[in-house]
């Protein structure tokens, strides 16, 4: 059996991914979370084979739930499940040793289907994704990534300072660089070009 570990935002998708996986004979969904922080809580009070994540949730991404599995050496696979076709979430997703990548709209069976392959020990990506996967690199780094983010939720310096435990100056030179590094002419067009890329 198949342990299954469902991570999604949106209460509808949740429960209509969940009633699909559980008609599977060899799939059993053990838990479901509302972001990617509760995933991390309740994958320590069970055992799970796969975790399959939306990217874009609050408190804690898809991705940076993937990365903090592979930080924990978790033995769970993780397969992102998303509406999203950005090719720098593909990019970030495989570097934080995501093991699958398929569109919310693919066929009900492909998934199921991409699940078993997983498990084991297959990589799965959706085709469309792959060509358009390998254009720009993600020239940002992980503190300029979160101080965008929290620019681009319309917070000031000194909240984001006060959120991320980080001077005002040092939030302003993450900024700077960032929009620099991405020629956009201020905090909020940078965070918007970083967005559009799958970067954020």
């Amino acid at each position: 059996m198949i342990k299954i570990l469902i991570a999604e935002d949106q209460s509808m998708v949740l429960g209509a991914l969940s009633a699909l996986l559980s008609l599977e004979p060899d799939i059993n969904v053990v838990a479901s979370a509302a972001d990617g922080q509760q995933a991390l809580e309740l994958i320590k009070h069970h055992e799970v084979d796969i975790v399959i994540t939306d990217i874009e949730m609050p408190n804690m991404t898809g991705i940076e739930l993937a990365q903090a599995l592979k930080e924990q050496q978790h033995q769970a696979k993780v397969m992102v499940l998303t509406t999203f076709t950005r090719s720098g979430y593909l990019r970030r997703a495989m570097d934080a040793g995501v093991k699958g990548y398929l569109l919310k709209d693919a066929p009900s069976d492909s998934l199921a289907q991409a699940v078993r392959s997983i498990n084991e020990g297959k990589v799965i990506v959706a085709p469309e994704l792959i060509t358009q996967a390998w254009g720009n690199s993600d020239p940002l780094t992980d503190k300029e990534r979160k101080v965008l983010r929290l620019a681009f939720d319309g917070k000031s310096t000194e909240q984001i300072s006060q959120e991320i435990f980080l001077s005002p100056g040092t939030v302003r030179n993450y900024l700077s660089e960032a929009s620099s590094k991405l020629g956009a002419k201020n905090r909020i067009d940078a965070a918007r070009i970083a967005k559009q890329n799958g970067w954020l």
